[in-house]
């Protein structure tokens, strides 16, 4: 089964999105569990935490279709050690705050050498400021977006990606988020079938399809290879529909949330029905 969905808003607190993915025909949801833009956020209430879970069950939302996401400012290969454990200290508190709401997932941006340190040493770094928030937080599964390697931005290529997953100690609690936006800007074909299969045949050599807990479905204004991050409605930019067509008749993408980040949240409904007639019976 296809889990499609959208990025939705928490305003007024995040028993709210729940609400908010059901009104746009979502089967799943990403939403941010604080202000993304805030280093601080005051506790979650009780009131927020059982409505939030209320409302899941009420509208059939199970943990395996709900991916949070981790605040913008969080890079956890900061060179700079008063800013890591500043980020260290920030994922752990996102980390926490889905363990009190029963969300199995946090996804997040692996992060960013800054032109200040060498590729392998923010990759060590982020791998080490993983097994941190681990060991401080149970069962929240710590799920790495690929980038476009815009910047100084790292984790645009699988073989990124499996180094940061190769150093983390708890292998059942690591997982991938692809971005098909960032992917194709990092040079990763969707769009031809020969180039789609070799990209997902690179992702399982190299990562493995066990790793994969969701994914991110976005058009992308620019090219490929170009390492901009620009995202674009569904059949509106570069990838066109075919590349969405290929990952709705996947079997190996079945049963996994797939969140629109798709620039105008007016036509989420649209984009969610669209991507639905793309599944064969």
């Amino acid at each position: 089964m296809k889990y499609i969905g959208a990025h939705v808003s928490a305003a007024g607190g995040v028993e709210n999105a729940p609400i908010n993915a059901e009104k746009i025909g979502a089967s799943c949801f990403a939403l941010f569990t604080k202000n993304q833009r805030q280093w601080q956020a005051k506790p979650l209430s009780e009131t927020n935490i059982n409505e939030f879970k209320a409302n899941c069950s009420a509208l059939g939302f199970g943990p395996g279709q709900i991916l949070a996401h981790d605040s913008y400012l969080i890079n956890l290969g900061h060179p700079a050690h008063a800013a890591l454990e500043k980020s260290r200290l920030a994922f752990v508190d996102e980390m926490q705050r889905c363990y009190q709401l029963g969300i199995a997932m946090l996804n997040f941006h692996p992060g960013s050498t800054l032109k200040k340190i060498s590729m392998d040493d923010c990759l060590a770094t982020i791998a080490q400021s993983i097994n941190f928030a681990l060991q401080k937080v149970p069962d929240v599964i710590a799920v790495i977006e690929n980038t476009a390697g815009q910047g100084s931005n790292v984790g645009f290529a699988f073989e990124q990606i499996n180094t940061i997953i190769d150093r983390v100690e708890d292998q059942s609690r690591i997982g991938v988020c692809i971005d098909t936006c960032h992917a194709f800007a990092a040079g990763y074909d969707f769009v031809s079938r020969e180039g789609y299969e070799k990209t997902w045949d690179l992702f399982d050599a190299i990562i493995g399809f066990e790793k994969l807990k969701g994914m991110h479905l976005n058009d992308a204004k620019k090219q490929i290879n170009s390492r901009v991050d620009r995202h674009e409605s569904i059949g509106k930019g570069q990838l066109g529909l075919t590349a969405f067509q290929h990952i709705m008749e996947d079997k190996r993408l079945d049963n996994i949330p797939m969140i629109l980040e798709t620039p105008d949240n007016n036509i989420w409904a649209k984009e969610i029905s669209l991507l639905k007639s793309l599944i064969k019976p």
